[in-house]
Order: structure tokens, then C-alpha cells, then sequence
């Protein structure tokens, strides 16, 4: 009612266009999307700042997240951000930047930039024999079909295979 006495109706056409649905089964839409991106962005800058500063891992998410972060902020609606950053639609970027924000407390657990200097890591050469507790990866014998198969490519010697300067000349079928 309201809209109906005040609003004309060029004004209700400059109205942020709505998503229905994002058409994935499981992942509802989200009405502030650009809010909760820019809040959830804001978070991630902030907690990336627990990772060594050196580290490719905090360069390359706060690269990629000031990038999403600034698009957002320029952006008013859904459907610029979405094509502006061309990684899916805003509801998928939430959840994203949700797993962003578990990893990174994942990664601060895990440490793997915690290795000291004076560590040494044992390389195994060509010839070396394999120490005990390194599991041995090895495939097993291939089957004597696989030989025979291989000889006859490797020599031009299938039935119906043609020569090797001979041209290939697809079959026709011939009616009659």
C-alpha cells in the first residue's frame, strides 16, 4: 500500500532486481549477499594476519580477497558482483569465504610453515636403496596381452591396421 501512494512507478523500476532461486539444490538465496561478502571479506583479512607474513599461502588470500573485497564495496547489486568477479554466484562466494575463514584456522593448527631451518630432508637417489619406512609404490607386472598388443602397434603388425606412410581412409557403408 505503501509503495502504491508514494512510489511512482519509474522509482519502482531502479529497485535492486531480487534472485529467486540460485538454482543449486542445498544453497539458499541470500538477500544482503554483498553485505555478508564484505562482512565475511573484513574478516578474512583481519584473521589472515595470524600467517607469516613471508608465506605464499596469507599472499595469495589476501591478494584474492582485497580483489573480491573491492569489487564488492564499488558494486551496489548481485549481479554486477557476480559478473564483475566471474567466480560463480554470490551465495557460492559466501560459502567460499566461510571455507576460507576454517582454513585458515586449519592452517594455523597445522603449522606447515613451522619447519626449522636446520631441518634436513632425506632424498632418495635413483640407485639408493628404499629405506624400510618408506612405502615402496610399485605397479605390478602388466598382463602378456598388454606386450603382444604394444609389439604388433609398435610394428605394423594389426590385421586391418593401416601402414605406416599409408593414409587412413574412413570406412563408407555401401547400399545395395
Amino acid at each position: 500500500m505503501f509503495l502504491r501512494r508514494f512510489a511512482r512507478p519509474s522509482s519502482l523500476m531502479m529497485m535492486a532486481k531480487v534472485k529467486e532461486t540460485t538454482g543449486i539444490v542445498g544453497l539458499e538465496v541470500v538477500p544482503n549477499a554483498r553485505e555478508v561478502l564484505i562482512d565475511l571479506y573484513n574478516k578474512t583479512l583481519t584473521e589472515i594476519q595470524r600467517v607469516p607474513e613471508d608465506e605464499g599461502y596469507r599472499k595469495a588470500v589476501e591478494s584474492f580477497t582485497r580483489h573480491r573485497l573491492s569489487v564488492c564495496e564499488q558494486e551496489e547489486d548481485w549481479e554486477s558482483i557476480e559478473k564483475k568477479l566471474g567466480c560463480g554466484q554470490v551465495e557460492e562466494l559466501i560459502e567460499e569465504a566461510r571455507d576460507e575463514l576454517k582454513l585458515i584456522d586449519k592452517m594455523i593448527e597445522w603449522d606447515p610453515w613451522g619447519v626449522p631451518d636446520d631441518y634436513e630432508c632425506e632424498v632418495v637417489e635413483n640407485d639408493a636403496p628404499v629405506p624400510k619406512h618408506v612405502p615402496l609404490h610399485r605397479p605390478g607386472p602388466l598382463p602378456e596381452e598388454f606386450y603382444k598388443t604394444l609389439e604388433a602397434v609398435m610394428g605394423g603388425k594389426l590385421d586391418g591396421a593401416p601402414k605406416k606412410d599409408e593414409p587412413v581412409i574412413p570406412a563408407t557403408s555401401q547400399s545395395t
